[in-house]
């Protein structure tokens, strides 16, 4: 919990940093998004604390899961059709001054729903074989699917690696286990050219820009490159200690997205090397933890929640990091409780909520007072 609210203080501070003087300039608020980050914490840790205490029992139900679904089915087709579009993907559905993103709130149902399924097949030995696992990973195609022609490939990747995670965690057999990678790597062969076709055509230029940045971002510095190069500088200037709270100069109309994807760029160069150290930390010790309470849990399906909060985390880190730092190619993915953004916030809190969850059932199993 501790380490949570840090990083949601930490974010809240940031934002303001990182977006009130490109406001002024376009004659906006500089404490818009101050105020706004504000509210999606304090709703987050409302969410948090709804997900604390709620009945496991109720969010196991088939027919809530069941309604889980026919809501994103909607949301995906909805949003693909009409949603906002926002730097070339239409992946938002625009509720005035609020968006949600329907692919962040796939991770949520995506570690309740397999946790679930896994775990129910793995209370009954000897009945969990390639027809029970076709289900949950069709379901989870079909979503992936759904998030891919948006286009929003980072939201593919991490949906991708929760569920992989939350299978391989499920003690499925690996005679299972091996028929599942052979036909999802047969089925990808076959659908391969028909995929191939459909990045030909479908594929935007934005997206064919960031595999260009990432290879050669000093060679096209004036172009697509000059998002990556002036996150470099950003990360230069700030050294070890920073150049101080507020004054980072990147920020100013050179760097893109400075409260969102590039919000560690900008804290890179205000509070320097030890304060992004600092918040890898923090970011660590919830999934450390989150894998910890997931090894003494005693329930497959309260082990596999904590190891798709685990992932969640550790992976939307990593792809934030690695595109801030040049090291992976620009998803648009946000920095964890950090980033501006009302639908991150509120699915990570959910998240959070969760492990808490899961931790207080563990106390009160060693107190001898669980239900």
């Amino acid at each position: 919990m501790l380490p949570y609210v840090t990083l949601c203080i930490i974010g809240i501070i940031m934002v303001f940093s990182a977006s009130a003087a490109v406001n002024m300039q376009t004659g906006g608020s500089a404490k818009s998004y101050l105020v706004k980050q504000t509210i999606f914490v304090i709703l987050g840790l409302a969410v948090a604390r709804f997900m604390s205490v709620i009945n496991l029992k109720k969010l196991r139900n088939p027919y809530f899961l069941a309604i889980f679904a026919g809501i994103l089915f909607v949301m995906l087709v909805f949003v693909r059709v009409f949603g906002a579009s926002i730097n070339g993907a239409r992946g938002w559905i625009s509720l005035g001054a609020f968006s949600i993103q329907p692919a962040e709130v796939v991770k949520l149902f995506l570690i309740l729903y397999l946790s679930n399924q896994f775990a129910h097949y793995n209370a009954v030995p000897g009945r969990y074989g390639l027809k029970q696992a076709a289900w949950p990973l069709g379901l989870t195609g079909f979503l992936l699917i759904g998030i891919l022609i948006q286009p929003d490939v980072g939201g593919v990747a991490i949906n991708l690696t929760i569920a992989m995670v939350l299978f391989l965690g499920s003690e499925i057999d690996w005679k299972t286990g091996s028929y599942v990678i052979v036909l999802g790597v047969g089925g990808l062969i076959l659908f391969l050219p028909s995929l191939a076709r459909f990045l030909a055509t479908h594929l935007h230029n934005y997206q064919a820009n960031r595999f260009v940045a990432y290879l050669d971002p000093f060679g096209t510095t004036s172009g697509v490159g000059n998002q990556l190069v002036n996150s470099y500088y950003a990360i230069s200037n700030g050294g070890l200690f920073g150049v101080g709270l507020g004054n980072s100069v990147q920020k100013m109309g050179y760097l893109p997205e400075p409260n969102t994807d590039f919000i560690l760029a900008v804290i890179s160069e205000e509070l320097g090397f030890v304060m992004v150290a600092v918040i890898l930390v923090l970011l660590c010790i919830i999934v450390c933890r989150c894998i910890r309470l997931g090894m003494q849990a005693g329930s497959m399906y309260l082990t596999l929640i904590c190891y798709g909060v685990a992932t969640f985390i550790a992976v939307e880190t990593f792809f934030n990091v690695g595109g801030v730092c040049g090291l992976l190619p620009i998803t648009g993915v946000t920095l964890p409780f950090i980033s501006y953004g009302g639908s991150s916030m509120m699915i990570l809190s959910a998240a959070i909520g969760l492990v808490l969850n899961v931790s207080r059932r563990l106390r009160a199993r060693e107190k001898g007072s669980i239900q």
